[in-house]
Parts: C-alpha cells; structure tokens; sequence
C-alpha cells in the first residue's frame, strides 16, 4: 500500500480526536488525523510524524497524518489502512474459484470480509494495532463495545459451521507477540479467548513501514 506526497511534521496538539495542530512546510497546518483512537503513547508534542498531501479540492484539511514516530520505531496509525494492505496481501493467496467480498453482512454485524469459495464461507475481522509495550504489540488501545460485537458474530459463524477469522495487522515491525489489552477492556480479551476456543483463527502479522508505504511482512505469536 502506498500513499502519495508524504511530507515529514513536527506534532503539536491535538484539538480533537478528529484534527491535530503540525508544523510543516515552513507553518502550522491543521491535518485530518486517521485514527479516532487515544494514540496518547504516539502522538506525544514534539514527536515527528509523516503527513500525505490530500489531492481532494474543497476539504477542510489539506494533510492526512498517516504515521509517527515513536523512539526509534516508526508506526502507521491510518485506520483505513489495515483493511486496505490486507486486502492487497490475501487477494493473490486466494485460492482458484475463490471471490473476496468487502462489508459483508452477517447477523447484525458488518464484517470486514468474507472469503466466498467452492469450499464454503470464511468471515474475516480485520483489526489495525498501533499500541506497543516492551517490544510487545497490544489492542485495543481504547475500549471496543463494537469489536466484542465483531467477536460475538464471528464465534456464532464459527459454531454455525463456517469459517471465522479475526487478523491483527500490527502497524509497525518487529513486535515479538501480540495479545489483548485486558487492562483497557478486559470484556475484549474475555471474547477473544472464548471465540478463540469455539474455533475462531486468531492471527496476526506485523508490517514493514515507511512514511510512504505499508506492507504487510510476516507472521507474529499471539498470546490469549
């Protein structure tokens, strides 16, 4: 996945969960921040941070902030992204005859994929980590009443005989493990182990980040 006309920013505030104060380009812009989530640990002043240059006329914002550093370790923290490098890492795994469908719904959740093929379905939840611990990668990093929900469905598509799956897409690379934030939500963890026990996948993959790029690089424990 690559974006297009990064520029480097010094952080400086954060108004709102929705916009960030940078400076940049010789000022200080207002950029639209992809990720509602606390980002507290990442988005600390004076920490640098990578913007893309929107190409849409009439927006509010002019720049997107799309990744940070963070000490030595550069993360990605574009919500939007995790679904789109997934989408760009499994489409040619895909076996012969298999179609992947986008917002699938089922039951009264909309899950991020379904994998249609001869052999059946398999429902996929996609979640972006961004927190990191000790070298080790956690989520969530804010509760998440909808990913218990997420869980919830993909365990009853489990018990129904389908394929389930839930796929953390680690931001950043080299994180030795990834597992739930029981701190923050212990619901979250409770869910996944059970899920995970009813025969949902849990799997996770780190990714190679650039300001420019995300790709998705290799597989990752998960401790539940």
């Amino acid at each position: 996945m690559r974006y297009q006309a990064v520029v480097p920013g010094r952080f400086l505030a954060r108004p709102n969960r929705f916009v960030a104060q940078v400076e940049a380009e010789g000022g200080v812009q207002t950029v639209h921040v992809k990720n509602t989530g606390r980002c507290r640990e990442l988005l600390v002043p004076g920490a640098a941070v990578y913007l893309e240059k929107s190409g849409r006329p009439g927006r509010k914002t002019a720049y997107d902030l799309v990744a940070v550093r963070k000490g030595s370790l550069l993360v990605n923290m574009d919500a939007q992204a995790p679904n789109r490098v997934f989408a760009e890492w499994l489409e040619p795994r895909l076996p012969e005859g298999a179609v992947l469908r986008r917002e699938y719904g089922y039951g009264e959740s909309r899950l991020d994929f379904c994998v249609e093929s001869p052999r059946g379905r398999c429902l996929i939840e996609v979640k972006g980590v961004t927190l990191e611990d000790g070298g080790a990668a956690r989520f969530p990093d804010a509760p998440t009443e909808r990913g218990v929900r997420h869980i919830r469905e993909l365990q009853r598509a489990a018990e129904a005989g389908l394929g389930a799956a839930l796929f953390f897409v680690v931001q950043m690379e080299g994180m030795k493990s990834v597992a739930p934030n029981d701190q923050t939500h212990p619901a979250f963890g409770a869910a996944l182990r059970e899920a995970a026990a009813r025969g949902v996948r849990v799997c996770a993959y780190d990714c190679a980040v650039t300001p420019e790029s995300l790709d998705i690089r290799e597989e990752v424990p998960v401790l539940l």
